[in-house]
């Protein structure tokens, strides 16, 4: 038999070491460049950290807002710019109107808007939950049978209607309610004004427009007071329910035994409930992105009045709208003396007060009261179930228009008597001493 020799062990010894100094050095190698990579890893890591913890803060002009509510503020404003479509100061604006009825007030709802009546503007009418159906439904009937309302289609009937306490927070939420559809699909207004039945305009809604078409787009007319005095003890204190909020038949507001303090979260303000407010707050009220409006609706909710501190109150704790304010309500009213809670139906004996007020609107009116038609006669220029005359009327014969109108050069308007008085009335709130000083006192 052949046998094979086995290798000496010094022999298996030499080759099994070449072996593992053929691996072993490649190994070793890999081994020391993974160290390096790792070392550089941790180095280059901790380097940037350093320089990023040394690095300046970008520039408040370039930073991304840190808080989503100053996000919503710029957005707010771009809408605000958008809302406007770029008209300024010298531009002709555009009016948001709600006109606002009860039961039996549907004939007067609809001589009030042909007296307010263009093109250019936008109203939402509401007759509210207490007028019988037949009434609210002749109403709409009547706007969509009206050839110049089915033509520019700017007139909107609230068909489902709200119950309304003049005393108690329903009246705001209508108002909201009017002005959530008009920045649905009011599309671009500059200014919106509350209006109801028993109200009346003194000027053409060109002399109107002629007006405002010279001022600053930001400015917010309301009357408006900090000074609360009896109402403190009044209408703050005690805790009111309205009924109209959970019920379908108008009632009266009550009160429970109850009461409460003075807020401390914000400032109570008091004043007309009849205003024109901007474009851009009113979006506010209605987005709220920093809580303040739902906040005072809330406390305002069991508030005797509300109309009369609802938006006087935000208004005035939100500083970027603060200084916009304008201490008139627009409106002539004769109250009764003191406290200011009842006006006094408006008649013939008025009429000088009326005019001499410059103001651009009125009330309180009774239903087809002579005085009306010698407004319309006198001042406005209306024909009985017309409308007021106006620059858009020649534009009309001019042009072919169908769906959005506006009037966009203040040399398309004809402007009267009415536009004298209101420009007085407006330089002499604006220019009368200590004007910056006054804004929510």
């Amino acid at each position: 038999m052949l046998e094979t020799k086995p290798p000496s062990p010094g022999t298996a010894g030499v080759a099994g070491g070449g072996y593992h100094r053929r691996w072993a050095a490649p190994l070793l190698a890999s081994v020391l460049l993974s160290s390096l990579l790792i070392a550089a890893s941790l180095f280059f890591s901790s380097s940037r950290a350093l320089l990023l913890s040394f690095s300046p803060l970008p520039s408040a002009a370039s930073a991304e807002p840190l808080f989503v509510e100053a996000k919503l503020r710029q957005q707010q404003q771009m809408r605000g710019a958008a809302a406007s479509g770029g008209r300024g100061r010298g531009a002709v604006p555009r009016i948001a109107y709600l006109v606002s009825g009860s039961a039996g007030d549907g004939a007067a709802l609809r001589r009030t808007l042909r007296a307010l009546y263009h093109p250019s503007n936008m109203y939402v009418v509401h007759l509210d939950l207490e007028a019988p159906a037949t009434e609210r439904a002749e109403l709409a009937a009547a706007v969509r049978a009206d050839p110049v309302y089915s033509r520019f289609r700017n007139v909107k009937v609230v068909t489902r209607a709200n119950l309304v306490t003049y005393r108690g927070p329903t009246m705001v939420a209508n108002t909201l309610h009017a002005a959530a559809i008009l920045l649905r699909e009011g599309g671009e207004w500059d200014w919106f004004i509350n209006l109801s039945a028993s109200d009346y305009p003194l000027v053409t809604q060109d002399d109107l427009l002629y007006v405002l078409s010279d001022l600053p787009r930001q400015l917010n007319f309301i009357e408006h007071t900090s000074d609360i005095g009896w109402k403190e003890y009044q209408r703050a204190k005690p805790v009111i329910i309205d009924p109209g909020l959970y019920s379908l038949q108008k009632s009266d507001v009550f009160w429970i035994t109850e009461k409460r303090s003075v807020p401390t979260a914000f400032k109570l303000f008091t004043g007309s409930a009849w205003m024109m407010l901007t474009h851009q707050f009113i979006e506010y009220c209605i987005w709220g992105w920093d809580n303040l409006p739902r906040t005072v609706l809330m406390y305002y909710a069991n508030f005797l009045s509300s109309p009369e501190g609802y938006f006087h109150t935000v208004i005035c704790n939100v500083p970027e709208f603060r200084n916009t304010t304008v201490n008139h309500d627009l409106h002539f009213i004769s109250w009764d003396n003191p406290p200011k809670q009842h006006p006094h139906y408006l008649t013939l004996n008025d009429f000088d007060g009326m005019v001499n007020s410059n103001a651009p609107f009125a009330r309180k009116f009774g239903r087809e009261d002579p005085v009306l038609d010698k407004i319309d006669q006198e001042l406005l220029g209306r024909q009985p179930d017309g409308f007021v005359a106006g620059g858009w009327m020649d534009l009309l014969n001019t042009t072919t228009v169908k769906g959005s109108f506006t009037v966009e050069r203040v040399q398309d308007l004809r402007p009267g008597p009415g536009a004298d008085r209101l420009k007085k009335l407006v330089t002499g709130l604006l220019t009368q001493e200590g004007f910056d000083d006054k804004h929510c006192l």
